[in-house]
């Protein structure tokens, strides 16, 4: 098995792919996001998030036999590391420090969105492997400093490795159902102290006289989309920072993916003051929670509309997981558990990528060790045995 076997193109719009083809690879992957739909990452760079012009020029690297798609990624050239949630600064000030350019960089991962999951679509192990090679070669004919392929799932993982790429661990924090019939009994399996935390929480929130709507997919209407975008847009501002993704990209995603949106409304006194938007499969009962904003404070009303109005609607609907996002390890408290993701790397620098390599096996023995760590403060009761 080699690249040699395969008609490499690489593309440089969505357009020119046609999404039947990339969802057909989609559908053949364990773990396919709704992240990684041909509709999400075209609507990222079409409405300027990840283009250009923000320091994301996307490429589709695709690999053919004949007219069928074999294996295909999408991959970023990079002018800087922000959005990715898996921090590099450090290699990128080495680099410099060395008078060695690290941008552009290549990166396989999905923007501003740090969900575990497929990112080498492929028909079979072989284009997978062969996939990889080819991203390799490209990034060293484009004389690009380093590749980095982000969450990826843990087909990706065996491909990567197996082609000398060096594997990175993180943490997140995941919440599974144990098919609680309803929040109480899920609340009745924490041990005392966390139930009794969460459940003066809720009370705060209450007794402020909040209330809380939902709305699902279609439902979801342009006003309340609107509201959103507003809370959104806040909370990036209240950071310094302008938020990255644009009311046009929600539009569009409102548009040619609803199915999988879901948003909680906060409400005082019949105005709307608060919001979060939750991700949701329903193919797969995954849900993902993903932005929050607030107009007005409300002692932990960020805690209610972000963890306990979703996991509350889970519970209800049936919903199997529920991932929190990046770091948090707040999040124990709610029952979501310690996960660890993991990501790929090359380096064209030779010293560099021993070096990395080495702060990599340090890393992963701290990881570990965290990992242990936070297994001892698990917020469950113990089970019977």
């Amino acid at each position: 098995m080699a690249e040699i076997d395969y008609v490499t193109r690489v593309l440089n719009d969505w357009a020119a792919l046609d999404p039947a083809q990339w969802a057909e690879l989609l559908a053949l992957e364990g773990d396919p996001s709704p992240f990684m739909r041909h509709d999400y990452l075209r609507a990222m760079s079409e409405t300027g998030c990840a283009a250009p012009d923000t320091g994301w020029a996307p490429r589709i690297i695709t690999l053919w036999r004949g007219e069928r798609l074999a294996a295909a990624c999408a991959v970023y050239l990079k002018s800087h590391s922000y959005g990715e949630y898996v921090f590099d600064w450090a290699w990128a000030n080495a680099y410099a420090q060395h008078g060695l350019p690290y941008y552009p960089k290549a990166l396989v991962a999905v923007p501003f969105t740090p969900v575990p999951g497929a990112r080498l679509l492929a028909r079979d192990d072989a284009a997978r492997a062969a996939l990889v090679h080819t991203l390799v070669s490209w990034c060293e004919d484009q004389r690009l400093s380093s590749l980095h392929l982000l969450f990826v799932q843990p087909r990706d993982v065996a491909a990567c490795a197996e082609a000398g790429l060096m594997l990175r661990h993180t943490v997140q924090f995941h919440w599974e159902n144990k098919n609680w019939p309803d929040f109480d009994a899920f609340l009745a399996s924490l041990q005392q102290d966390k139930r009794k935390k969460i459940r003066q929480e809720r009370r705060k929130v209450a007794e402020a006289g909040v209330v809380f709507r939902h709305a699902e997919g279609r439902a979801i209407t342009k006003a309340d989309w609107d509201f959103f975008y507003r809370c959104y847009e806040r909370t990036y501002l209240e950071h310094g920072n302008p938020p990255y993704l644009s009311r046009e990209f929600f539009a569009r995603l409102a548009q040619t993916m609803p199915e999988h949106w879901l948003l909680f409304v906060a409400e005082h006194g019949g105005k709307p003051i608060a919001s979060s938007l939750i991700a949701i499969d329903p193919e797969r009962r995954v849900a993902y929670g993903r932005y929050w904003g607030a107009l007005q404070r409300v002692d932990c009303l960020h805690f209610e509309a972000c963890y306990y109005q979703p996991l509350q609607w889970c519970i209800a609907h049936g919903y199997q997981r529920f991932e929190g996002g990046a770091q948090g390890e707040h999040k124990m408290a709610r029952a979501l558990l310690p996960v660890k993701t993991t990501s790929a790397h090359w380096l064209a620098h030779p010293a560099f990528a021993e070096a990395v390599d080495r702060f990599l096996e340090r890393e992963g023995e701290g990881v570990a060790q965290y990992m242990a760590h936070l297994a001892a403060r698990n917020p469950l009761k113990a089970e019977p045995s």
